[in-house]
């Protein structure tokens, strides 16, 4: 029997309820994890209140990310052994593969046996954030050295990881967020500049920074009313990547902006890189070479303990944070 945390019913935090029940063995192609720290994820929160894009199926588990040790390998698995020290790249299912507790299996494919100079918290908080970010700044806008990048909702845990993908290229980074309360944290996290749009004009901010160029390459989640200066902000031929809907406002498409500058707006997920031998495979490489040396480093907000999981999702509900919120088993 293992601890496991999993919803009878979508609402606030008060569903999530730890239940002691078997653990199936993992199938041929799995590996079996007991979990030693667990990464949350706003998709979990989304889940949880029924306005992701997966359904529910009665109970169920949940959870993308997680660190541990492997306990049992299928029939098929011969690239890890009981003993490894394993993180998981989140795969395409929030349930399926549930990660939130004691014990959790997962397919092979989406193993990796993180850097030892790196602590299982942090190995847990690595993998929806740098995939996330790495897929869009550099297999999708190819960003390099000289470009300037705008990271908007910059103080969540993958605006933080654009920050140092973008450093690692020699890109510079201009982060967004609504008032300076987050400036001084955001500077330290990576930021070359912060623009604090409610009490600022981006447009002319950007346009100080870069000498009037604007910038190449735009990263938001976000879209609503913030599409129209955002693309005003950028240099003729760039790029904006949209990876998510935060903003419950429409979303103006700002035509005469895209037309005059021969803008490309992307729509992007998450699994256009998983769903992909070659692309996860390019990102396995550059971000294990990031921990490995330190270039990335997760940002961790706040620890809570298995028991508190209600807690954890409410802490990262208030948007308090900066950074990623780890759940310890």
């Amino acid at each position: 029997m293992a601890r496991i945390v999993r919803i009878h019913d979508y609402g606030d935090a008060d569903v999530l309820r730890i239940e002691d029940l078997p653990q199936p063995p993992p199938a041929a192609d799995e590996v079996q994890f007991a979990v030693r720290s667990i990464g949350l994820n706003r998709a979990e929160v989304m889940f949880r209140n029924h306005a992701y894009l997966q359904e529910a199926q009665f109970p169920s588990r949940l959870g993308y990310e997680a660190a541990g040790v492997v306990t049992q390998v299928g029939a098929d698995v011969t690239d890890f052994m009981p003993g490894d020290a394993v993180s998981l790249i989140p795969p395409h299912d929030i349930a399926r593969w549930g990660t939130y507790g004691e014990v959790a299996n997962a397919p092979a494919r989406y193993l990796v046996r993180h850097p030892e100079t790196i602590s299982f918290e942090e190995a847990a908080a690595s993998w929806m954030q740098y995939v996330t970010a790495w897929g869009a700044l550099i297999e999708q806008a190819a960003l390099s050295a000289g470009d300037y990048v705008i990271v908007t909702a910059a103080s969540s845990s993958v605006g933080l990881a654009a920050f140092q993908i973008a450093r690692m290229v020699g890109a510079t980074v201009i982060a967004t967020t609504r008032t300076g309360a987050k400036r001084d944290a955001l500077l330290a996290a990576g930021a070359h500049h912060v623009v604090a749009t409610e009490e600022e004009d981006l447009v002319a901010r950007v346009a100080e920074v870069t000498d009037g160029r604007g910038a190449r390459v735009v990263f938001d989640p976000v879209g609503g009313p913030s599409f129209e200066p955002l693309t005003a902000s950028m240099a003729p031929g760039g790029v904006l990547l949209l990876y998510g809907a935060l903003s419950p406002a429409p979303t103006p498409f700002p035509l005469f902006t895209v037309l005059g500058k021969s803008l490309t707006l992307r729509g992007y997920l998450y699994n256009e890189i998983v769903s992909s031998d070659d692309k996860l495979a390019r990102a396995k490489a550059f971000i294990l070479e990031g921990l490995a040396t330190g270039a990335l480093k997760p940002v961790i907000a706040r620890t809570f303990p298995l028991d508190q999981i209600q807690d954890a999702h409410r802490y990262l509900e208030s948007n308090e944070q900066i950074g990623k919120v780890v759940v310890n088993v």
